[in-house]
């Protein structure tokens, strides 16, 4: 029940987002004890910005290099810092309606 609403949630705030990635994110994203923002009562409650937490968590590693990044050594905030424009890129191709 959980998937499928958070689901929805992101359909609804990223109308572009392919249909099986939205799906991906929310089961990812509501996995018990996976200490994921899902987990969270924000989560839980489908908050805006716990839908965008999830759907930048899930761009981060499946649309940009930062676990490359991570495992050659770049410490974790520098990663994010030069993936943070591609991370702004895709969220903004999802968004247009």
């Amino acid at each position: 029940e959980f998937v499928a609403a958070l689901t929805e949630a992101i359909e609804r705030r990223f109308p572009r987002c392919p249909a099986e990635e939205a799906r991906q994110i929310a089961e990812h994203t509501g996995l018990r004890s996976s200490g994921r923002v899902g987990r969270s009562s924000a989560g839980r409650a489908l908050d805006d910005s716990a839908v965008d937490l999830a759907v930048i968590a899930h761009i981060r590693h499946t649309h940009t290099e930062y676990d490359r990044l991570l495992m050659s050594g770049v410490a974790r905030l520098d990663a994010r810092a030069l993936i943070r424009e591609k991370i702004d890129q895709v969220r903004e191709k999802w968004s247009r309606a």
